[in-house]
């Protein structure tokens, strides 16, 4: 560059070397930039110029000023960048070193406070040894006090006798002399003792604290000690006699239990196994036999128990004639369904139970209490009639006293009638007929009398002993004679019971409720269940938190015979199982553990193949056989447990229906993973999925089906157990033809002349080679001609050439047996 007077000016030597760096930023950012290398500038200073001072306005022209000055390339908003973001790298480490240095200062305060606190800790330390050391030293010297005030006392009647004597000199006083040197020596003894306790160094928890604020010991601990002490300065100590015990010995007991009930120290029993062989620790269980061995070289003895002992504690007690009280009649209705069983409970109670039932059918048990006119209570149970309640009704019988079998006149006795009066003959419970539904014209009562004569129940009209009523339940027709031979046959029973024990009853049902938990349908036999009183049924156990009574009233008590809904359980039992009051809530816990693992144990049991070849077999089957799994939640117990039967009903040797849990309650979210991962719809009887349970189920693709009528339910399924069986494949013959000559016909092979005899030859039909009446091949055909032409069929009486998919060897004589296959799509019964 030249100025314009043609002097020499502030130039460059050369010109600028160019060239494209790349720079990198955060988050992965980029940026090419050209950059120019130039030489080293030199300065000449024009004349009458000031030298440029550091940092002067030269300097800044060459940085911020002109153009002219600037690297080629560079804006001023891009030289002004660089220099805020120069400043701001100077500021962010500024701020760095700061922090680094208010860090390390952190630092240094935190290891000076460890520092004190371990001084203080030590000093702590040495100050607690010095208390324990001045403590040990004031016990033995009280010890020793009390040792020196035990020999005196033993040493005074000796004594006595010689001063009494008269003054004969040093004979009499020799025994005092050894006596004192002995104390002296004693003394010494003990001196030395404490140095060496105190060198010991050993310090424990009790010592360390020191008294303050440390356990004391108990008053009977100091005398105890005394005691000790004073049994040693009277001549040593004698050994205590062992105190044998009768240890009660379960299947199974842990070590630390085993001396527990020994009375031994752990490490003694631990260290008696190791001496026998059996490396084990407190923690682990030992089997009976080796325990009795223990127990035996422990001196104690033993008792065998078994888990089982557990419920002795509600072992059954034979009430005294006097206890005894007259109690109402528990009465059973049973019937086959539709038969109007409900209805006519409905009209005795004057009620309308059966509009409360999906469908007019009873899907649970209902129990009630009836005060007829003449003052008697009468406890009715309602049973469903269909066949899947068939468990139900079982239950139903074993709980009654008579069983009222309700057949309808017009419809005579049904199968379900007939379970009735089974299960009725198998409680050995009386029963009464009701003939129903006799305003019907078409009724037919002696039709009814005659049929029950098959199943050997004989009505007294047929001179039986079994009565029989007709009745209505629309027109309230013989109500009261049914009621009349209900009273005379409890009169005849001379039912009793004794109300002043603890309650025993029996679950009628059982359900989850939301609000309440776990209700149970109870029926008081025996005893008075109270509000409070703690009780074990089947697996579950609980305290009564409340009795309700079939009219929805809340009551305090409930006597025999008297159906009640109980709060309070832990978990939902099973309908039929046992309710048993018992004395402490830790007794019912054992037992209902106990009762869980026996169940647990035995399904297992029932699941596993015990050999090898069961193994292989049980695999082998499974192969053969499709299953559809599903999942039931019930909103009671009973309708679970017969939803599952039902299920359990359904299917042959091809398909099964496999039930992978059945519960009560809502469908949760944990039904739809398991639902999900098992490839299982979710069918829900009388409750449904909860939100999250079918956000889960939309997003998974389970289905979840609501029914509230059981055969819905039982039909839907069996419906889809069909689509999984194979179709069934029917032949349908259509025609034979008989082999007249075979030719040999390049890039075809062995070709048949046919003559059609039977039906129609057609190709897209199975064929089968028929020697002697035996089939030597079965297959297709490759090919059907009618003299040159392919044909897709050829009629009876006709000439046909045949030649067979993989297959050669035909001769002159065979005969070929034309088929077509058919699907045939096959259902459940």
């Amino acid at each position: 560059m030249s100025d314009n007077d043609g002097k020499k000016t502030l130039g460059l030597r050369g010109g600028p070397r160019s060239g494209n760096v790349k720079q990198s930023f955060s988050h992965g950012r980029t940026k090419n930039v050209v950059v120019e290398t130039k030489r080293k500038r030199v300065v000449v200073p024009k004349p009458g110029a000031s030298k440029p001072t550091a940092g002067g306005s030269t300097g800044g022209a060459a940085v911020g000023g002109s153009g002219s000055k600037r690297p080629a390339g560079i804006s001023d908003a891009e030289m002004e960048r660089r220099l805020k973001a120069l400043q701001a790298a100077k500021a962010r480490e500024s701020e760095e070193a700061a922090q680094r240095e208010a860090e390390e200062k952190a630092r240094a305060e935190e290891r000076e406070r460890m520092r004190a606190e371990k001084e203080a800790k030590e000093r702590e330390q040495r100050e607690a040894e010095e208390r324990a050391r001045k403590k040990a030293e004031e016990e033995e010297r009280k010890a020793r006090e009390a040792a020196e005030a035990a020999k005196q006392a033993a040493a005074a009647p000796a004594e006595q006798p010689a001063a009494r004597q008269p003054a004969g000199g040093a004979k009499q006083s020799q025994p005092a002399a050894p006596r004192k040197a002995e104390r002296e020596r004693e003394e010494r003894g003990r001196r030395k003792g404490d140095d060496g306790g105190r060198r010991s160094g050993k310090l424990t928890l009790n010592q360390a604290l020191g008294g303050e604020g440390g356990r004391q010991k108990s008053m009977a601990a100091m005398k105890r000690k005394q005691e000790r002490a004073r049994q040693k300065a009277m001549g040593g100590n004698q050994p205590r006699e062992k105190i044998v015990r009768d240890v009660q010995l379960p299947e199974a007991i842990t070590v630390a239990e085993l001396a527990n009930r020994m009375a031994e120290r752990v490490g003694d029993v631990v260290k008696a196994l190791m001496t026998n062989g059996i490396m084990a620790t407190q923690n682990q269980t030992i089997d009976a036999d080796t325990a009795e061995l223990i127990i035996e070289e422990f001196g104690h003895n033993v008792t065998r128990v078994s888990d089982a002992d557990v419920e002795d504690v509600i072992k059954e007690v034979e009430d005294k004639p006097e206890d005894l009280q007259p109690r109402p009649p528990v009465i059973t209705i049973m019937g086959h369904v539709d038969h109007g069983k409900t209805s006519l409970l409905d009209a005795i109670r004057d009620t309308n139970v059966t509009s409360g039932e999906a469908g007019g059918i009873t899907q649970h048990i209902g129990a009630y209490q009836v005060t007829t006119k003449d003052g008697a209570v009468l406890s009715f149970l309602d049973t469903p009639g269909h066949a899947a309640f068939t468990s139900m009704r079982s239950r139903g019988a074993q709980v009654t006293d008579i069983v009222v079998l309700v057949v309808a006149a017009d419809d005579a006795v049904m199968p379900q009638t007939v379970e009735a009066i089974n299960h009725a003959k198998a409680a050995k419970v009386p029963m009464i007929v009701a003939i129903n539904k006799i305003d019907k014209p078409e009724a037919n009562p002696t039709k009814v009398r005659t049929d029950l004569l098959q199943h050997e129940v004989i009505v007294e009209q047929m001179s039986g002993d079994v009565q029989d009523v007709e009745v209505s339940a629309t027109t309230g027709q013989g109500l009261d004679e049914l009621l009349e031979a209900i009273a005379l046959q409890a009169e005849i029973l001379e039912l009793k019971a004794n109300p002043d024990r603890a309650a025993q009853g029996a679950v009628i049902e059982a359900q989850l409720d939301v609000g309440r938990g776990p209700v149970a349908t109870v029926l008081v036999q025996n005893g008075t269940l109270r509000q409070g009183d703690i009780f074990v049924v089947g697996e579950q156990y609980g305290k009564v938190r409340a009795l309700i009574n079939d009219k929805g009233e809340r009551v305090k008590e409930a006597g025999p015979s008297v159906p009640v809904e109980v709060l309070g359980l832990n978990g939902t039992p099973e309908a039929g199982d046992v309710l048993n009051v018992t004395e402490t809530e830790a007794q019912a816990r054992e037992i209902a553990e106990y009762r869980a693992n026996v169940a647990k144990e035995k399904r297992a049991a029932a699941g596993a193949a015990t050999t090898l070849e069961q193994l292989m077999q049980k695999a082998k089957e499974d192969e053969n056989v499709s299953e559809l799994p599903i999942l039931v939640k019930a909103d009671v117990q009973g309708s679970a447990e017969a939803i599952v039967q039902a299920m359990e009903k359904i299917g042959n040797e091809e398909v099964r229906v496999r039930v992978l849990h059945s519960g009560v309650g809502a469908i949760t979210e944990t039904d739809i993973g398991l639902a999900e991962a098992s490839g299982a719809p979710v069918f829900g009887f009388n409750v449904r999925a909860n939100a999250s349970a079918r956000n889960t189920a939309n997003q998974k693709g389970v289905e979840i089906r609501y029914y509230s009528v059981i055969y819905d339910l039982v039909d839907d399924v069996k419906a889809a157990a069909s689509g999984l069986l194979s179709a069934e494949i029917k032949e349908t013959f259509i025609g034979y033809a008989e082999i007249k000559e075979v030719f040999k016909v390049s890039n075809v092979g062995k070709v048949a002349g046919c003559l059609v005899t039977e039906g129609v030859a057609r190709r897209s039909a199975g064929v089968r080679l028929l020697r002697d009446n035996v089939v030597i091949h079965e297959g297709t055909l490759k090919t059907l001609k009618r003299f040159k032409d392919e044909v897709s069929e050829v009629q009876s009486g006709q000439e046909c050439g045949m030649a067979f998919e993989n297959y050669d060897d035909i001769r002159p004589g065979d005969v070929i047996e034309i088929f077509e296959r058919q699907e045939v799509e096959r259902t459940l019964d």
